[in-house]
């Protein structure tokens, strides 16, 4: 049997040159600052995969075109094996028929990040080093991703990670999970914001003199490490539901960088039953704006009540635009709506009320969404992405659902441990300083 064709990697700013897919996990960033990507998005027959297969499975069987005739295709199974070892449940909501929620803060952070640090991380210990220095692993987050790749990282040998947020702009809890490792991680809270830290970040990785005397790579959303395996659980829930019922699944999906939506967007472009995709947009209105027909503006985030998604300045827009080149159509297969922080209130406030359902502000936007489609007569079927725990923003929950918040017991055991970071200006310079 003829063995598949490897599939090639360039960055979004350009078409060479391609490099394998290991190399592209490994650089984390294309060395003109792009984002890579794929030479095509492959496709898949949705009755390729085990019908009792696990979310391991599924994503095995998903991501196998991506790593054909690479160096870690004979591993991906045991690569999906280590990663996806938690579920990400399809349940019903009480609030409307054909109302789901895909639960992803079943893991080790409480947040969905978690399948695709653990996916990067499993990849890179298999990967040789050639370099004897210890590699170091950059993450920008604006809340949980820190955290989600220092807990997939923690204690591997001749690895150190180096966590930039932004100070005061993160839930206390997140913020205490950030410093709480120790070891071989570091957090660095920045005097600005989120889109500072992510600018940071890309510098220092295209930075060739700073990456000849240390090197580096990326765990942000921009790693295809990280990337890729979130289209497994969005793929596992919508093979799910098509068996079931014959019928593609919707999906609404919270976002600030863009990687879980564009997650969904290439799932569906591989040919897994996935219908509609919609994104929930906090106040932070560059993408909704973009989409109601206004120029791609970035601009400087603004803080809202779901910090996760301060986003002024979406990286995977880069791959978005290189996904679909026509901004004509791109605008017709999507939308994206901003939700305010009064919103967020009112719909966790209504739902906990009514329902008895407690959501995190992310996933409050969703939610919210979701509930205007209803009130307007769609009846089709719809999974609202629930993307963090509400324990993880108790300061905000708590108080309008009245009562506790259950705390996971991996969250319990992080807020039990002491915590620390250091600060460190928003500037380039002060970064590399700090690496050095």
């Amino acid at each position: 049997m003829s063995r598949p064709r490897p599939l090639r990697y360039h960055s979004t700013r350009s078409l060479g040159p391609t490099v394998p897919i290991s190399q592209a996990i490994a650089a984390g960033l294309a060395p003109d600052g792009g984002l890579y990507v794929p030479e095509a998005l492959p496709t898949i027959d949705p009755t390729a995969f085990d019908p009792h297969g696990t979310l391991a499975d599924t994503a095995a069987t998903l991501l196998a075109p991506f790593f054909a005739g690479d160096a870690l295709a004979d591993q991906l199974p045991a690569i999906c094996a280590e990663a996806f070892t938690f579920d990400a449940p399809l349940r019903a909501l009480p609030a409307h028929p054909h109302s789901m929620m895909l639960e992803l803060f079943h893991g080790p952070t409480s947040a969905f990040k978690d399948f695709g640090a653990r996916f990067l991380a499993a990849c890179l210990r298999r990967l040789p080093h050639a370099d004897a220095r210890s590699l170091t692993i950059l993450v920008a987050t604006s809340g949980d991703t820190g955290a989600a790749v220092a807990a997939a990282f923690h204690r591997e040998p001749n690895v150190r990670v180096v966590i930039l947020y932004p100070d005061g702009l993160v839930s206390p809890r997140q913020a205490h999970q950030l410093g709480c490792f120790g070891d071989n991680v570091s957090a660095l809270r920045v005097a600005g914001r989120f889109d500072d830290c992510q600018r940071m970040v890309k510098a220092a990785l295209n930075d060739t003199a700073l990456q000849a005397q240390l090197p580096l790579s990326s765990a942000n959303s921009i790693s295809l490490g990280r990337l890729l395996p979130q289209m497994s659980y969005h793929a596992h829930a919508a093979l799910g539901w098509w068996r079931a019922h014959g019928t593609p699944l919707n999906f609404i999906v919270p976002t600030g960088n863009l990687g879980n939506a564009l997650a969904c967007l290439w799932a569906r472009e591989l040919g897994l039953p996935i219908g509609e995709v919609r994104l929930a947009c906090n106040a932070n209105a560059t993408l909704p704006d973009y989409f109601a027909g206004a120029d791609y503006a970035p601009r400087e985030a603004i803080a809202t009540l779901a910090n996760a998604m301060d986003v002024g300045a979406p990286s995977n827009f880069e791959r978005l635009r290189w996904t679909f080149p026509d901004e004509t159509r791109l605008r017709q297969l999507l939308q994206a709506r901003s939700v305010d922080d009064a919103t967020i209130r009112r719909t966790i406030t209504d739902h906990a009320q009514g329902h008895r359902e407690v959501f995190c502000p992310h996933t409050a936007t969703a939610m919210h969404l979701l509930d205007r489609l209803r009130a307007d007569g769609d009846d089709a079927p719809w999974a609202v992405v629930a993307t963090a725990h509400p324990a993880k923003f108790e300061s905000v929950v708590e108080p309008l659902v009245g009562h506790p918040v259950k705390v996971p017991p991996a969250l319990a055991a992080m807020l039990a441990r002491g915590t620390s970071a250091e600060p460190l200006a928003a500037s380039d310079a002060a970064l590399r300083d700090r690496l050095l």
